[in-house]
């Protein structure tokens, strides 16, 4: 099984599946579609005769019961994109085989060392073998590893017939790292009872809760006049924005915060002495909580407009998705069943929130209930992403368990 899940990763890396924030189609990037007719097609050649590809990119396939039984419908879902926060493209995995526990040299030129010493985590992968970039992509392990597991275990159960099993399902979409993953999944045509993303980080992640998010620009009019003659005049755009950010709460950032603490990051800011815009993203666990800081974000811009006048500052806020503990909590035993699944493979389960969003986030709110299991992956969106081949074999036997203890 190790060595498919290599192969087939690999295969799934080398294609570029960015997907993009500023495009207005679905999926965002056309490159996407690659990936996802791949998969479509690999899943027709396993045999799985219903396996449907839609005008939006989303794969959907049933490997139909075997158990004789009608017992509930499994569903298992997976995105294909990868972040716009670094290239995509021509990536170059490498693999590290044996790892020692210490430094590991990504990129000699350009000095990059992923250090036990920054990264603690990796310690624990001592003895494995770890699938790294090489410092100038992404490696696409968030949420590539996810599609692995699926794909292998469906193929493992097809070309396995003595295992028995009820309905399962499987999905693929695009454009969950922009918020969109699910804007067009049809959750009745996908007739899953309901579902589990593989879409988590290290070992035995298991995640039913997760933040409230939202988006805010802010679009900033400044007044630009010819810098001799300024005096009284001129309104800096790019002041006021700095201004602007340095009213939010200090320590009220990702990066002094964790477990159930809530942020405001500040992630793009661009502009000019005449115009200028900030994008923010929103997080909280506590829905009370994350209403209040919308207000915050709020009070922000109209104080801003009383000291620069008004119309200088406006706010655009949308809700991007909700916490799905609300829904998933009163059927609680789908949760049971992903943890026994896990402790029956020897592994600790790690049931915390999710300091971000999964599709399941959405999805639990359009009545697909979805809690997210571990993919093995980490540090995704950077330069230093890694993957242990150990951690997704152990995500697609986490798969196999789930659906032999539902047969």
């Amino acid at each position: 099984m190790k060595e498919n899940i290599k192969t087939r990763f690999l295969r799934y890396v080398s294609l570029d599946t960015q997907s993009d924030d500023s495009s207005e189609t679905c999926p965002s990037t056309a490159k996407q579609l690659v990936m996802l007719r791949m998969l479509h097609e690999e899943l027709k050649a396993f045999g799985l005769a219903d396996a449907s590809i839609d005008d939006n990119g989303y794969v959907m396939a049933t490997l139909p019961a075997n158990n004789g039984k009608s017992g509930p419908a499994i569903g298992f879902v997976a995105h294909v994109d990868t972040s716009p926060d670094m290239p995509g493209e021509n990536v170059k995995p490498q693999f590290i085989e044996n790892y020692d526990g210490g430094d590991i040299l990504i990129n000699e030129e350009l000095k990059l060392v992923l250090s036990p010493a920054e990264f603690p985590e990796i310690r624990q992968y001592a003895g494995q073998t770890l699938i790294v970039t090489d410092g100038t992509t992404l490696l696409g392990a968030d949420d590539k590893a996810g599609v692995t597991e699926i794909m292998t275990a469906v193929e493992y159960l097809v070309n396995h017939p003595e295992i028995k099993h009820g309905p399962i399902k499987v999905g693929f979409t695009p454009d969950e790292e922009i918020g969109r993953g699910v804007d067009h999944f049809d959750v009745k045509k996908f007739g899953a009872d309901w579902a589990y993303t593989m879409d988590g980080g290290e070992v035995g992640e298991l995640e039913f809760e997760n933040f409230n998010a939202a988006f805010a620009k802010v679009n900033i009019q400044g007044r630009n006049i010819h810098p001799g003659y300024a005096k009284g005049k001129m309104k800096n755009a790019l002041l006021m924005g700095m201004e602007f950010n340095a009213l939010l709460p200090v320590f009220d950032r990702p990066e002094f915060t964790q477990d159930y603490e809530g942020f405001f990051h500040i992630v793009k800011m661009e502009g000019t002495v005449e115009k200028a815009s900030i994008q923010y993203i929103i997080r909280d666990h506590n829905r009370t909580l994350f209403e209040k800081r919308k207000e915050t974000i709020q009070q922000c811009a109209d104080f801003m407009n009383v000291r620069y006048g008004e119309g200088c500052f406006t706010l655009e806020l949308k809700d991007q998705y909700y916490n799905m503990r609300e829904k998933v909590e009163p059927v609680y035993h789908i949760v049971e069943t992903a943890r026994l699944a896990m402790e029956a493979l020897g592994i600790e389960p790690k049931i915390k929130p999710i300091r971000g969003g999964t599709d399941g986030s959405r999805l639990s709110y359009m009545g697909l209930l979805c809690p997210n299991i571990f993919a093995g992956g980490h540090n995704f969106h950077g330069k230093f992403e890694f993957v242990p081949l150990e951690s997704m074999e152990k995500a697609t036997q986490v798969i196999l368990k789930i659906v032999e203890l539902n047969a």
